[in-house]
């Protein structure tokens, strides 16, 4: 697949089949996506790729926690400021109204929006995630390099005709991975990410982006 072919084509699935994705597949991806930069090649990301029985154990207790109302996790890292200024409180409202809007789902509708998003904790229904980890150690910079490794990632799946949605939710339940996983006590759960072939019969939205000028400055001469 063409870069930009992959680059545009890229989006968060909601949506995916119950094909299975082949561990070849898979393999190459990562092995691939280890080629993604980093300061000094710290290659500062530990991932684990789960499919099959152990997957399905981490969405059984995460679904059990949801239907016994077990309160979240207590959060392990910041996933937005306290208060979004502009332009950005309006992007992350805009984006609430499209995702539910597609769904039918009017914004008064707490509940029908808890029960879209408790989708999360089935990947969508997707058959195979990544849970993505960091040292606690690490600073900003090294966050930065597991951002460029995880899009390394989601272009990847992409030449191989998969769909992706990095979810930060999953860091709401890091205990409940941890339990499946044993992940050593020195890694934080950054996000997980749902892997599979998207279900073309559901509803979906594509969220747009904010024209260039918002957010490019181009500069010419002196």
């Amino acid at each position: 697949m063409d870069v930009y072919e992959a680059v545009t084509s890229r989006r968060a699935v909601r949506a995916f089949t119950d094909r299975p994705v082949p561990r070849g597949v898979l393999e190459r991806v990562v092995s691939a996506a280890a080629r993604a930069p980093s300061a000094s090649n710290l290659q500062p990301w530990h991932t684990y790729v789960v499919t099959g029985v152990s997957l399905a154990e981490i969405k059984k207790r995460a679904g059990e926690r949801l239907a016994t109302g077990d309160p979240w996790d207590e959060p392990e890292y910041e996933q937005y400021p306290p208060a979004l200024k502009p332009p950005y409180r309006e992007r992350r409202s805009a984006f609430g109204e499209q995702r539910y809007g597609a769904l039918g789902i009017a914004r008064e509708d707490m509940e029908a929006r808890q029960r879209a998003a408790s989708a999360n904790w089935d990947c969508f229904g997707a058959p195979a995630a990544l849970f993505c980890y960091i040292d606690r150690d690490m600073g900003w910079p090294q966050w930065s390099d597991v951002g460029m490794y995880l899009q390394t990632v989601m272009l990847l799946l992409r030449a191989e005709g998969l769909h992706s949605c990095t979810q930060m939710a999953w860091a709401k339940f890091h205990r409940t991975v941890a339990e499946v996983l044993s992940p050593p006590d020195e890694l934080l759960l950054f996000c997980g990410m749902s892997i599979g072939f998207e279900d073309a019969t559901a509803r979906d939205a594509r969220t747009g982006r904010a024209p260039l000028d918002e957010t490019v400055t181009f500069v010419d001469g002196l």
